[in-house]
């Protein structure tokens, strides 16, 4: 079982007393269903990086999308080779964060069953975290525990981010108690 945390995730953002404009911005694609790169193909995920970024999950294009501030086409910084199981590959991602620490993307590459890691400097091929997976969602911490939604098992997972050095950063299994969720240590 995963540990109850003592205090809030996360910092409270949005005042509780908050209120909405009630007309929003496109910020990303706008420009109807498609794969040109002024297009999205179902997109499932986001996050909004400190620099404003908006990083799409452009799940049924097979890759990873970065949305800069007023940019009226975004930039492929994972998968974007076709749909498949290669690590230069990504099939139907269904959600994706930025580790800032490694400046790297982790995303639930969901049809390969598998979470994936993809350095936003070097953005060729992605390496493999967890494997035999059903992620459906991701979120980290300010103590970088990645918590991990598994749809097959019906849980919640938090995995310990362990940096070994910049260019080999994988994750740590935190709270494994059945042992058939697998990091990949190649």
């Amino acid at each position: 079982s995963i540990e109850q945390a003592s205090e809030p995730i996360g910092p409270e953002i949005i005042p509780t007393n908050a209120k909405w404009l009630p007309n929003a911005t496109t910020v990303a694609d706008g420009h109807g269903q498609g794969d040109s790169l002024q297009q999205l193909n179902y997109p499932r995920g986001i996050f909004v990086a400190e620099d404003f970024t908006v990083y799409v999950d452009d799940s049924e294009n097979h890759r990873i999308v970065a949305w800069r501030p007023n940019a009226t086409s975004g930039v492929v910084v994972a998968g974007g080779n076709g749909q498949g199981s290669q690590l230069n590959q990504l099939n139907e991602p269904l959600d994706v964060i930025v580790d800032r620490e490694t400046d790297s993307l982790i995303i639930s590459d969901n049809t390969n069953k598998r979470v994936v890691q993809w350095s936003l400097k070097n953005k060729t091929t992605g390496k493999v975290l967890i494997k035999k997976i059903d992620c459906v969602g991701l979120a980290m911490d300010d103590k970088r525990f990645l918590n991990v939604v598994d749809r097959d098992e019906h849980e919640v997972r938090q995995y310990r981010m362990r940096e070994t050095n910049e260019s080999d950063s994988r994750a740590d299994i935190r709270n494994d108690t059945n042992g058939e969720h697998e990091r990949d240590d190649n």
